[in-house]
């Protein structure tokens, strides 16, 4: 073993720049040092947790070469497998790892993967309103901030509050108000930070009317030319998610994203009998097991898997040339509560894989950038992974520290006809 490839270090952090986020260094004894993104919203100390008490201490002394061998040590030769919490932290590892071997190489990661399959990732932003003709003015606003793929996401007539809207009665809910306050759009940090989520209201019969109204205004708006997509955020059965996607062929969605709990591949087989509208699905599965029926099937068109959630680089990317096989491509998932870092470490392997679709794009706050310094650049509708060696991401931790963790929530949701707990 080269001795300054050793692990030396494993720190994990936890602080709350414009949100919450789990962040690992390691740090070899030659000096190299490596970030990871161990972030799962709402749950963060949990994760911080499995890594600071279990993991880590297991890296020290190992050898940071050894991405393949390290990721199957806490994968495969640990009793306990999959879930959020444990993938989250082995990606965080992993990704950490590949940081250093990039480092060590002197390239930028994608390099390493295989070199560049594409000149930048195809990126799309949120649009939102409480009504159409708002909507149509985020659209434009969209537009005019250089992407070229958005995805619209409406208030219903009747609801108070609904996610993936700005405007949404529960944008200040939970705010909170210390150095640590998010000021996000709601659709952008829907996480309030309380002690409890926030409760929302849910009308499956409102939305299904309503939402291709929405579609039709915006596509006798802006034409048929501009990729749309939609979130429908696991809150339909499978007969329900095949009249929406019938319902919305006419519109031509780039496509629509979770449109009802993926745990049953019996559902997706139902929904493509009665639509051609594209799927989206999976940026809560972990592991390839997740989606081998839904490829193997050809029942979705896009995985949403980020790599902070997916397990990390390495097995991630064996999802996506599996994937391959079958014409699925990748459709990252890249909200705000993905650090700089995991985003960092999608961008580089969207650069590198062939079946590259899309990726969500979520913009970070101020002080979430000046605390990870991210490389990546937005132009033309396209993010651009740095050019420095490695992810093109560091992390202050000192600038970190100002900003306290404070326990925050993603909402849940209560049928408005009668409080039935339902899916969000």
């Amino acid at each position: 073993m080269d001795k300054d490839m050793r692990i030396a270090k494993a720190e994990v952090f936890v602080h709350s720049p414009g949100r919450n986020f789990v962040t690992l260094r390691i740090t070899t004894e030659g000096g190299l040092v490596g970030y990871g993104d161990a972030t799962v919203n709402g749950r963060e100390l949990s994760v911080a947790s499995y890594l600071r008490d279990h993991l880590a201490p297991m890296l020290i002394g190992r050898d940071a070469h050894n991405i393949e061998d390290t990721w199957q040590y806490f994968y495969r030769g640990s009793y306990w497998r999959r879930g959020p919490i444990t993938m989250t932290a082995i990606a965080a590892i992993d990704m950490a790892l590949w940081d250093i071997k990039a480092k060590a190489a002197n390239m930028p990661l994608y390099q390493l993967l295989g070199g560049k399959s594409r000149e930048g990732c195809l990126a799309y932003g949120h649009a939102s309103g409480r009504e159409i003709s708002e909507i149509l003015d985020s659209v434009r606003e969209h537009m005019e901030k250089g992407y070229r793929a958005i995805r619209v996401q409406s208030a219903i007539p009747g609801l108070n509050s609904v996610y993936g809207v700005a405007a949404s009665a529960n944008a200040a809910a939970g705010a909170g108000s210390g150095k640590g306050a998010s000021s996000a759009r709601y659709d952008y940090e829907p996480a309030r930070r309380s002690a409890v989520p926030v409760e929302e209201e849910w009308d499956t019969r409102a939305y299904l009317n309503y939402i291709p109204k929405v579609f039709e205004a915006v596509r006798n708006e802006f034409g048929p030319e501009l990729p749309l997509l939609h979130d429908a955020h696991h809150r339909l059965t499978p007969i329900q998610a095949a009249r929406l996607g019938k319902s919305l062929e006419p519109y031509d969605l780039f496509w629509i994203e979770d449109v009802t709990p993926a745990e049953n591949t019996d559902a997706f087989r139902l929904i493509r009998q009665h639509t051609t509208t594209p799927l989206a699905v999976g940026e809560i599965f972990n592991t390839i097991f997740d989606y081998k029926d839904l490829f193997e099937e050809q029942l979705i068109d896009y995985v949403r898997s980020p790599v902070s959630h997916g397990g990390g680089i390495t097995p991630l990317k064996k999802i996506f040339d599996y994937a391959a096989v079958y014409q699925i491509k990748s459709g990252v998932h890249g909200p705000t509560d993905v650090s700089p870092i995991g985003h960092a470490a999608s961008l580089h392997l969207g650069m590198a894989i062939h079946n590259y679709g899309i990726s969500e794009y979520m913009q970070h706050s101020p002080d979430t950038n000046d605390v990870f310094q991210p490389e990546y650049t937005f132009t033309d509708g396209l993010i651009r992974p740095g050019t420095s060696p490695g992810l093109g991401v560091t992390y202050d931790d000192k600038l970190a520290s100002q900003f306290e963790y404070e326990a925050a929530y993603l909402p849940v949701n209560r049928l408005k006809i009668d409080g039935t707990m339902h899916d969000w």
